[in-house]
């Protein structure tokens, strides 16, 4: 899919082609490969760069050539209801083209796409991709207090019901907490390399301010950027702590119960085993003592119950039961 928007007066607003506006935002989502030869066609944007970022696998980072930059991070996705997973995020600055490529839709880029963000501007690229990262740093930080939230209610069900699904779902949430805390600091790697850009800004080899000029105003947002993302990175890291914690503490419950339950079973089992013996040696074919009296039977009931008592008693003063 493909939509073109640009910035008319002071509002973003989809346009039909990119013809209608010199400042062109083109976002793609899971383009098809008519989708982005068209695209290269109009734009004339290289396709290594495009391709880049539909590739899964692909990791954060920064490019440069034939005057156009390429800027890759990992977006936070959600699926269904536990699961959360990262996913690239490409963005492409020309001297007259801003272009995003996605895989799939994510929220970072919805709250751009839904103008929700104040001073979003197409013309001002440099901007741009700073909002693009200061988006997604606050979406990191959303997911992860959503995950710490739904960590407390999957404990509260183990408090009830030590099962094995809050197991399997405390460990889903750690998945992502992992997939969270990679994708934040591979983002933080880029971000200190644009930081580093802009104090080298005067050398003669760095490519990168040829196309991301920033001014005193972005430079401020570059270092909110570089804030928000490092607190989203020790939320983390303290949240993916906890939630070690949790699944060992809970681990080590399921297992202490476990134990309780076959100690009072072990109990049980030899309390309920003297009346049997009893009952199977007066049961035996021969001569016994007592066997042709009318108390007979009354009185090994008896006998049974009383040493079944003492061996309860016993077992009860070691807190087998």
């Amino acid at each position: 899919m493909i939509r073109i928007f640009a910035t008319l007066n002071e509002q973003l607003r989809e346009v039909e082609n990119i013809a209608e506006t010199k400042s062109p935002w083109i976002y793609m989502e899971n383009p098809t490969d008519f989708e982005i030869e068209q695209v290269i066609a109009l734009t004339g944007l290289c396709p290594d760069f495009i391709r880049a970022a539909l590739d899964e696998e692909e990791q954060p980072r920064l490019d440069y050539e034939e005057g156009q930059m390429l800027v890759i991070i990992n977006v936070p996705v959600k699926r269904g209801d536990i699961r959360f997973d990262t996913i690239p995020l490409g963005i492409i600055i020309s001297d007259n083209y801003l272009v995003t490529v996605c895989l799939e839709r994510n929220e970072a880029v919805d709250t751009l796409v839904a103008n929700r963000l104040r001073g979003l501007h197409t013309a001002k690229r440099s901007r741009f991709l700073l909002q693009v990262l200061y988006v997604t740093a606050n979406q990191y930080l959303k997911y992860l207090r959503l995950i710490e939230r739904k960590k407390d209610n999957i404990e509260a069900a183990l408090m009830r019901s030590m099962k094995n699904k809050e197991l399997i779902d405390l460990l889903t949430l750690s998945k992502g907490l992992i997939y969270f805390t990679t994708s934040l600091r591979s983002n933080q790697v880029v971000m200190d390399r644009l930081l580093r850009s802009q104090l080298k800004k005067n050398a003669v080899d760095n490519e990168f301010s040829t196309i991301l000029r920033l001014f005193p105003d972005d430079e401020d947002l570059l270092d909110d950027v570089i804030i928000e993302n490092k607190q989203a990175i020790e939320m983390g890291d303290v949240y993916s702590s906890t939630l070690n914690s949790t699944m060992d503490a809970f681990a080590s419950v399921i297992s202490n119960n476990l134990n309780i339950v076959m100690k009072f079973l072990t109990s049980v089992t030899i309390v309920m085993a003297i009346p049997t013996i009893v009952a199977s040696l007066y049961g035996m074919n021969v001569a016994l003592p007592g066997q042709n009296a009318p108390w007979a039977f009354s009185c090994i009931i008896a006998i049974s119950f009383v040493i079944s008592g003492g061996a309860a008693w016993a077992l009860a003063r070691r807190r087998m039961f």
